[in-house]
């Protein structure tokens, strides 16, 4: 049933698509958990604002483009590239966690709009991969793809699953580290505690004796 779990939760988020706007000189970055070893393609198409249509149109006729910045989870740079302004971007994770995928446009003139529209499409793991091409370029038949298939779905729940795995003991790491903290802070206080109330006693005997009170 966990096996179950993971697999329906790993092929929602294999792959999504969106888009958002961003002002010319903005930088919109987006979080990906992705396993070890995995490819990852995404896609996407930049539009501009049209005051004359009020409608987005291309902007291959400006000349912009998208340049993209990917970080590992140790905050490395894998790939900082400028593209056109549509077209695609792959990289493979060479660790597991979260990876930050930051895109900005490359022109510095501002338009009358001031605003653009992105169409962003990212795939993770065997969704990335162009079987058609494959097959073309093996000469596998449809059998034989079918099986490239199923055994590169294989290989990316197990990924998918050593992941988990991962991130259930980085959570049970962090977990024990901070019921650690929370039991050293009672301590703590515990022991300040016992020494304020013996530091009032004293000074309380110190000034019944002063006044000769006992």
């Amino acid at each position: 049933m966990q096996s179950l779990g993971v697999l329906l939760v790993f092929l929602i988020s294999a792959c999504h698509g969106l888009y958002f706007h961003i002002g010319e000189t903005q930088k919109k970055c987006f979080i990906e958990e992705i396993p070890d070893e995995t490819m990852v393609v995404g896609r996407y198409k930049v539009e501009m604002f049209d005051r004359n249509t009020n409608s987005y149109v291309a902007t291959y006729a400006y000349g912009l483009g998208m340049h993209v910045t990917v970080r590992d989870p140790d905050e490395s740079v894998i790939m900082s590239r400028t593209y056109a302004s549509e077209g695609r971007f792959t990289f493979t994770s060479h660790s597991a966690g979260e990876h930050v995928i930051c895109l900005h446009s490359n022109s510095s003139a501002w338009f009358s709009s001031g605003q653009l529209r992105v169409h962003l499409d990212i795939q993770v793991g065997e969704h990335a991969v162009d079987y058609q091409q494959i097959q073309a370029k093996d000469k596998l038949s449809e059998l034989q793809l079918r099986v490239r298939q199923l055994l590169d779905q294989v290989e990316q729940i197990t990924k998918e699953q050593n992941y988990q795995r991962y991130r259930e003991e980085r959570f049970r790491q962090t977990s024990e580290s901070t019921n650690q903290r929370v039991l050293w802070w009672s301590i703590s206080q515990t022991v300040i505690l016992l020494v304020t109330g013996f530091w009032q006693m004293k000074h309380l005997k110190s000034f019944f004796e002063a006044k000769k009170l006992v």
